[in-house]
């Protein structure tokens, strides 16, 4: 499954509703410890809602103020996952409604499908996928793009961009995030 749909599930319940959560990039930076486990940082830029309606709207603001940043149920889903989340927050800045998600693994297969091959490292993307920035080697081919790090890095940092969020009629989360506060 492609990044980009994985972050998508991650960061919204589309089940019951029909609008969706969405944002214009993400970063992670994985922490690697000696045995296969570590820490990710990831910040989200720029959180909006594509909700045509008022109802999707509501929908999309329980999903982000009560399920995302409160619920131990996301805490939960994402323990199956292989994810142990310490630390969640949303903030303001320049206008703009962000996330900071921290989390440790055991397995680093667990953070985005990474997949160590000693001596390497990699992350496979669809090729539609931008990769914005990474401190490591961008390969591209006709059916995926590949990010390739050495195991001499201990800390992986790539950056993805997912969707333009100044265009359309996606709708910014800051303001609901300011009548929360």
């Amino acid at each position: 499954m492609n990044i980009f749909f994985k972050i998508i599930i991650v960061f919204s319940i589309i089940f019951s509703i029909s609008g969706c959560l969405t944002f214009n990039t993400i970063s992670y930076e994985v922490q690697l410890d000696p045995y296969g486990d570590g820490k990710v940082y990831v910040l989200i830029n720029d959180i909006r809602s594509d909700s045509f309606n008022q109802k999707e709207l509501e929908g999309d603001k329980k999903n982000l103020f009560e399920f995302l940043l409160k619920s131990n149920d996301f805490i939960k889903q994402m323990k199956d996952e292989g994810k142990s989340i310490t630390k969640r927050e949303l903030f303001v800045e320049d206008g703009k409604l962000n996330g900071k998600i921290q989390y440790s693994f055991d397995d680093i297969i667990n953070v985005e499908g990474i997949v160590y091959e000693s001596p390497y490292y990699f992350l496979t993307v669809a090729p539609s996928d931008s990769i914005l920035s990474t401190n490591g080697q961008v390969m591209v081919s006709k059916d995926y793009k590949r990010i390739v790090w050495d195991n001499s890095i201990k800390v992986l940092k790539f950056k993805m961009f997912v969707a333009d969020t100044e265009a359309g009629s996606l709708k910014s989360m800051a303001e609901f995030y300011q009548e929360k506060k």
